[in-house]
């Protein structure tokens, strides 16, 4: 994973621990003094919240402790992960520039690409110039690399 996506994770789980924890345990004790636990919608609805916050919790720290800081900016030559690549789809000429990162961090939106994804492992061992065939879901795309950077 790279450094950015450590930290951020790092940070949702102090977030999660500093914040979210000590908030629904207060409103679990505020719902149990509202009485009988059986019928009480906001008792309920409060374990629920502390029962997703201990399980993205423990995934979160599961995740850190086995994650592999990598640095891309000492990183160089053909397309590996933490590479930022500018591409150019052949058929609509659409440039789109992704960077291939791990999979807790992907989020082709912000255009990080999961190491995983059908794109990121046809580009992987490409270099500028090079055409890539892409079998999607969604059919067949050829892409060709204009750049490949590790910033």
């Amino acid at each position: 994973m790279t450094r950015e996506g450590h930290t951020a994770l790092d940070a949702e789980l102090k977030t999660l621990k500093s914040v979210e924890r000590p908030a629904v345990i207060r409103a679990i004790a505020e719902a149990r003094e509202h009485g009988d636990l059986s019928e009480n919608a906001e008792y309920h609805a409060a374990r629920e919240k502390q029962s997703f916050i201990e399980g993205r919790v423990k995934e979160l720290e599961g995740l850190l402790s086995l994650a592999e800081v990598i640095d891309p900016s000492k990183l160089s030559g053909a397309i590996k992960f933490g590479a930022t690549i500018k591409l150019v789809d052949e058929d609509t000429d659409e440039e789109k520039t992704y960077q291939i990162v791990g999979e807790p961090e992907a989020d082709i939106e912000r255009g990080l690409l999961n190491i995983k994804s059908p794109l990121a492992r046809a580009l992987i061992g490409k270099d500028e110039g090079d055409s890539v065939e892409v079998k999607t879901p969604g059919g067949g795309k050829s892409y060709e690399v204009l750049s490949v950077q590790y910033v």
